[in-house]
C-alpha cells in the first residue's frame, strides 16, 4: 500500500491519479476535507481509505507492515500563514515523525520542499543537500523556513550517516500549476487566479516591479506544470536507487508577461495588462527571480522534458479550466 498525505491537496491528489493511472496501489490518503469542494480533487479515484492527519500514527501502528511506500505531501503551504505553531506541528514535527518511522521500517519517503527556501535567491538555487550551503539559505517567510529546517534537518542526519529510509528524496517545488487547485484561495496559481479575467476579455492583473533589474512584468519564475511534477514522482518510485534533495521546476525561468500571454493565447484572446503596485506587507519579502537548477535531477538519471510555459497553459486550459468539469 502506498501512503500519500495530503493527497486530497493541490499536488497530493495529481500524485493519486497519476499512480492510479499507473495501476499502482491500493493508495492511503492522509488529509482534511473541510466544507469546500476540495473532496472533488478525489472523486474520480478510488482510494483504499482516506484518514485524518491524527489518525496517521494509529494507521501506521495498525498497518506497520503493509504500507511500503510513502510520499509526504502534506502540509501548512500557505506563505501568509501567521500561526508559527501550528507551521511547526504540522511541517516540522509531522515529517520527522515520518521520516524517523520510514527509517525504522525501512520504507522509501519522499517529501515535498519547497523553492521558497531559497528566500530572495542571492545564495543561489542549487539543490544541495550538503549542510553548509543550507546554512546560507534565508528563507522569507514562517512557510519557506519550516521547509528549511526539515531539510537541513535532513541533512545533519544523512550527513552524520544516521538511520534513514533505504530511499528518500525532497523536492523542492518551484511554482507549480494545473488542475485541482481551486480550493487553495489566494494560494492559487497566478494562471488560476487570471484564468476569468481572461476568459472575460478583461485585462491581466500585473505587480509593477520595484527593483531596478526588473521591468514592469519582467519579473521572473520558474513555472512548473503539475503534471511534471507528478511524472518526477513516479520516476522516484521506479528508481529507488536514487535518492537526495532535488530542485523541481523546469530550469527555464519565465517571465509574467510571457505567462500572461500564453494564457491569453490559449484562449484566443488580445491581451491587455492593467498594472497594480506590489503590496507593501509583501513588498520586502518578494522574489523577482526564481529558476530551478536541474543538474541534480538529471544526474539521478532523470532524462523525461518539461512542458514549456506555453505547452503547459494550453493543455491546462484546454482539458480544465475551459472544460465542463475542471477537475482531475
Amino acid at each position: 500500500m502506498i501512503l500519500v498525505t495530503g493527497g486530497a491537496g493541490f499536488i497530493g491528489s495529481n500524485l493519486v491519479a497519476g499512480l492510479i493511472e499507473a495501476g499502482h496501489g491500493p493508495i492511503v490518503v492522509v488529509d482534511r476535507l473541510g466544507g469546500d469542494d476540495k473532496w472533488r480533487n478525489l472523486a474520480k479515484h478510488e482510494v483504499e481509505t482516506l484518514i485524518p492527519p491524527e489518525g496517521l500514527s494509529a494507521f501506521l501502528h495498525r498497518h506497520d507492515q503493509e504500507v511500503a511506500y510513502v510520499y509526504h505531501m502534506g502540509a501548512v503551504s500557505s506563505t501568509t500563514e501567521r500561526d508559527a505553531d501550528r507551521i511547526t506541528a504540522t511541517n516540522i514535527r509531522l515529517p520527522q515523525e515520518l521520516w524517523s518511522w520510514c527509517a525504522d521500517h525501512s520504507v522509501p519517503f519522499v517529501y515535498a520542499s519547497s523553492a521558497a527556501t531559497y528566500g530572495d535567491g542571492s545564495a543561489g538555487f542549487r539543490d544541495d543537500a550538503d549542510p553548509s550551503y543550507l546554512a546560507r539559505l534565508r528563507p522569507l517567510n514562517a512557510y519557506a523556513w519550516s521547509k528549511h529546517v526539515f531539510d537541513r534537518w535532513v541533512a545533519r542526519r544523512v550527513h552524520a550517516g544516521l538511520n534513514a529510509p533505504p530511499q528518500w528524496a525532497g523536492l523542492k517545488f518551484f511554482n507549480v500549476y494545473g488542475p485541482n487547485e481551486y480550493h487553495k484561495g489566494d494560494m492559487r496559481s497566478v494562471v488560476c487566479k487570471a484564468y476569468p479575467r481572461a476568459a472575460g476579455g478583461k485585462p491581466a492583473l500585473l505587480f509593477r516591479s520595484r527593483h531596478p533589474d526588473y521591468p514592469d512584468g519582467g519579473q521572473k519564475r520558474d513555472f512548473v506544470h503539475v503534471r511534471d511534477c507528478v511524472s518526477v514522482m513516479r520516476w522516484l518510485k521506479e528508481h529507488r536507487d536514487v535518492s537526495g534533495l532535488f530542485n523541481l521546476g523546469t530550469g527555464s525561468a519565465r517571465t509574467w508577461l510571457e505567462l500572461m500571454r500564453a494564457l491569453y493565447k490559449a484562449l484566443d484572446r488580445e491581451m491587455a495588462v492593467e498594472w497594480i503596485d506590489l503590496p507593501e506587507e509583501i513588498a520586502d519579502r518578494y522574489q523577482y527571480f526564481t529558476e530551478a537548477d536541474m543538474s541534480a535531477l538529471r544526474r539521478g538519471g532523470y532524462d523525461r522534458p518539461f512542458m514549456s510555459v506555453e505547452e503547459g497553459i494550453e493543455s491546462y486550459v484546454r482539458d480544465y479550466l475551459a472544460s465542463d468539469d475542471p477537475y482531475r
